[in-house]
């Protein structure tokens, strides 16, 4: 974001829906997901972090919410809890 611009998208009847915050709630959402397989499955961040082959601190900044990781690092770490990252839109309210 630059300055005191925000980014909006559009919906067919003009309703301005803030990017950001659609932003922080869809990452809120995968990150808590991804806590609960680990917890889950009693596996240490450090554990997952060998089986990912990612550094711990990659892992521990994403579950702190302060690293947005790429889709190659969401399918290692998804592989590494034994499960298969799944992405899809679905109709609904933003």
């Amino acid at each position: 974001m630059m300055g005191n611009r925000m980014d909006y998208i559009y919906l067919a009847d003009d309703q301005e829906i803030l990017i950001e915050v659609m932003q922080q709630n869809t990452r809120k959402d995968v990150i808590e997901q991804y806590i609960r397989c680990r917890k889950a499955l009693g596996i240490t961040q450090a554990e997952l972090a060998r089986r990912a082959g990612v550094p711990r601190s990659n892992i521990t900044r994403f579950e702190s919410g302060s690293y947005n990781p790429s889709l190659e690092m969401m399918v290692r770490i998804a592989a590494a809890l034994g499960m298969k990252l799944q992405i899809g839109l679905v109709e609904g309210e933003a």
